[in-house]
């Protein structure tokens, strides 16, 4: 079992910043790992020689720069998408919660699984708009950005269009999920110690772990569903795909014919090394950013050190540490003015 808590000291937006900006940071440090894994996914001709390859002839043929793309996307994506995630998060929480305040792994590794699906399905559009960015020509563009792809899109081929591929990216989850559980089920094990004596380092490498399993289970439906988001009559060569299909059945039964069952996992090599750093970079930039609302709220003394400060009651909550703070300062200056008089 374990206890739902949430620091106190920092306040919702506050948190939903520090994610929004350590996820940025770490999207746009990997971004050409998640580059080449959807390049690999899609099957572009980019691929056909390996990975390294197709990263030398995407620069060649359209610059650095093209390693990037998406990447803005992807980036304004994650405030809604954290957005939302957290408020579904919060309420599936506090359902599977029981009378003690405590939950289960299994029951809080399905509520961020579900939060997860929430957040994808409104802002999936993003996703479908970041793979078409991904695959174009960065020199002779189908789409001149983010807005014009959208309206594109809509026009050309409707709304559907823009969901298109959301079906595996639900049905990935029940894999992820229990890839997840797997993982955290067994870390005593694996630690030889109880869960609640593990460091920040050992936590780190379980959340590294779990994300990998995770991700290798239910790599075949991200490859699904990234060669249906890129696959279009409007676009060169059907948007690049390698294979032809007319539906998330077909796309698995012709992938299968086509590259064999491994080509369900093409792309899962620059995907899992993308983990590490990714996680690496999100956990410390969101640890920094958390310090500096603490210290702005008042509870420490610098972002730089974790040091308390003195004579501050780190269970109140940041309004109610601002409210204890202007009652002192209007006793103060009530003592004040009455000694002068």
């Amino acid at each position: 079992m374990a206890t739902w808590r949430r620091d106190g000291r920092v306040t919702a937006l506050q948190r939903l910043g520090c994610a929004g900006l350590a996820g940025a940071l770490s999207l746009s440090l990997t971004a050409p790992l998640e580059l080449l894994t959807v390049l690999a996914q899609v099957g572009t001709w980019h691929c056909r020689r390996g990975l390294r390859d197709a990263g030398r002839k995407l620069c060649g043929a359209e610059g650095v720069r093209a390693l990037w793309k998406g990447n803005l996307t992807a980036c304004l994506r994650l405030f809604p998408y954290s957005a939302l995630q957290l408020a579904a998060s919060r309420r599936l929480v506090i359902l599977f919660t029981d009378e003690l305040g405590h939950i289960s792994h299994w029951r809080a590794i399905m509520a961020g699984s579900l939060a997860g699906m929430v957040a994808t399905i409104a802002t999936y559009p993003t996703d479908v708009i970041k793979t078409r960015l991904i695959v174009q020509n960065r020199l002779e563009p189908s789409y001149e950005g983010i807005l014009h792809a959208f309206y594109k899109i809509y026009h050309q081929e409707g709304l559907l269009a823009l969901y298109r591929g959301v079906s595996p990216a639900v049905l990935g989850a029940v894999p992820f999920s229990a890839g997840s559980f797997f993982v955290y089920i067994n870390l005593d094990k694996i630690w030889q110690e109880p869960m609640a004596h593990f460091t920040p380092l050992q936590n780190f490498v379980n959340g590294c772990v779990a994300a990998a399993v995770a991700q290798t289970l239910s790599f075949p439906f991200e490859t699904v569903k990234r060669k249906m988001q890129a696959q279009s009559p409007w676009l060169p060569h059907y948007g690049a795909v390698d294979v032809h299909f007319t539906g998330m059945a077909d796309c698995f039964r012709q992938t299968v014919k086509n590259k064999g069952v491994l080509g369900l996992w093409s792309g899962l090599t620059p995907s899992l090394l993308k983990i590490v750093p990714y996680y690496g970079v999100m956990f410390s930039t969101f640890e920094f950013c958390k310090r500096v609302c603490l210290y702005r709220n008042g509870y420490i003394e610098s972002p730089l050190n974790y040091k308390l400060t003195p004579g501050v009651d780190q269970s109140l909550q940041p309004q109610e540490l601002r409210e204890l703070k202007l009652l002192r300062r209007e006793n103060f200056e009530t003592r004040k003015s009455a000694l002068e008089n």
